[in-house]
């Protein structure tokens, strides 16, 4: 909210992004800050990624509302949900949340609906506790990255060399910055204190 209080109060043209997930959305802060939001009319744009499993708790044991969009209803805020795995859905309605707040200084919460293919940590396995395989397998079809690729190809934008020509300047960037961490000294301990503001 300081941010987006900055940007509007500096009358800069800038928006506030703020990520988080679904489990987020039963917190305290979460309400505060839709509500100062919404009060003091901010440029900021809420988005709650909504994979389904806070750690591994299921959204419906957690909430007992399904459509976490429906919450900035209590706040008179603009509000949407969009298929997270759709890479243009998102992009398109990030783009409508983003005018709204740059030309009407408002508010918008949305809610990405979108599945984690992994576990939340090392200690959680991709499946087996509170998801199957045969779950995640299906999840992995709607992949977001593998959607548009092929969506791009499709509509000529780019091909199979292109996408191997740019696998390879990934690994290759990858690797060199290992190989510079690798090859690089500890640094020294006063170096804890380097940019902090405060002390």
């Amino acid at each position: 909210m300081g941010a987006a209080f900055a940007s509007k109060y500096l009358k800069q043209p800038r928006v506030t992004l703020c990520f988080f997930g679904e489990a987020a959305v039963n917190i305290g802060s979460f309400h505060e800050s839709l509500n100062l939001a919404a009060l003091w009319k901010l440029p900021v744009v809420f988005i709650c990624e909504n994979n389904r499993f806070g750690m591994g708790t299921p959204i419906e044991r957690a909430s007992s509302l399904y459509d976490l969009s429906q919450k900035a209803c209590a706040y008179n805020m603009a509000r949407t949900w969009v298929d997270g795995m759709d890479v243009l859905a998102v992009r398109e309605t990030m783009q409508e949340a983003v005018d709204r707040a740059r030309k009407e200084n408002a508010p918008t919460l949305i809610e990405a609906r979108t599945y984690r293919f992994m576990g939340h940590s090392m200690s959680d396995p991709s499946h087996g506790h509170y998801r199957t395989k045969a779950e995640v397998e299906e999840q992995r079809r709607h992949d977001p990255i593998k959607n548009l690729t092929v969506a791009l190809e499709t509509l000529g934008i780019i091909n199979q060399e292109y996408l191997d020509e740019l696998d390879q300047k990934i690994r290759d960037a990858v690797e060199e910055a290992v190989a510079f961490a690798e090859r690089s000294p500890e640094p020294e301990p006063q170096e804890l204190y380097t940019d902090i503001y405060a002390e």
